[in-house]
């Protein structure tokens, strides 16, 4: 029969408090992070698929369907979905999908599906057409920015 003593217990909880402290400094401090809606479906329903090969803003239908990173990203069709699953990270917006250009000012904030802009090979989605356009114009220095601050996003959350 095994008897256990306060101390053995206490011994015991602590290997595993010490344990888990390990594991979590060697993990990885950043996660994704989608913009999603309350049906949890990542920009808005649209396409992302569609930017890059129609050159234009399309909303999928619900027919056509891929989970990635705890969303769902609806397509025009089985073909954009089927290039979507075998490269995600070709395809999704830069952010998550949250304004690009909030995130060069450090706010995270929803965006338009509809104002996008495509910056060497990469979707960037902005709040509005005025946000889009004002970010153009520095878009460079703004991306630098964003990326600052997605990164210090992704480890907050």
């Amino acid at each position: 029969m095994l008897t256990f003593t306060s101390k053995t217990i206490t011994q015991t909880l602590l290997g595993f408090l010490m344990a888990a402290a390990a594991a979590s400094v060697c993990a990885d401090t950043t996660k994704a992070m989608v913009a999603t809606g309350p049906d949890n479906v990542a920009i808005k329903g649209y396409d992302t698929v569609a930017y890059f090969t129609e050159g234009q803003a399309m909303k999928g239908e619900n027919k056509f369907i891929a989970s990635w990173n705890d969303a769902e990203w609806y397509f025009a069709n089985a073909a954009h979905r089927d290039l979507f699953t075998a490269n995600p990270e070709r395809y999704a917006p830069q952010f998550g999908g949250f304004c690009s250009a909030g995130l060069s000012h450090g706010v995270k904030v929803a965006a338009d599906p509809e104002a996008w802009t495509i910056v060497d090979g990469k979707l960037y989605i902005k709040f509005n057409k005025d946000a889009r356009d004002r970010w153009r114009k520095d878009k460079a220095e703004k991306i630098k920015r964003a990326e600052e601050n997605w990164a210090e996003y992704q480890k907050q959350d």
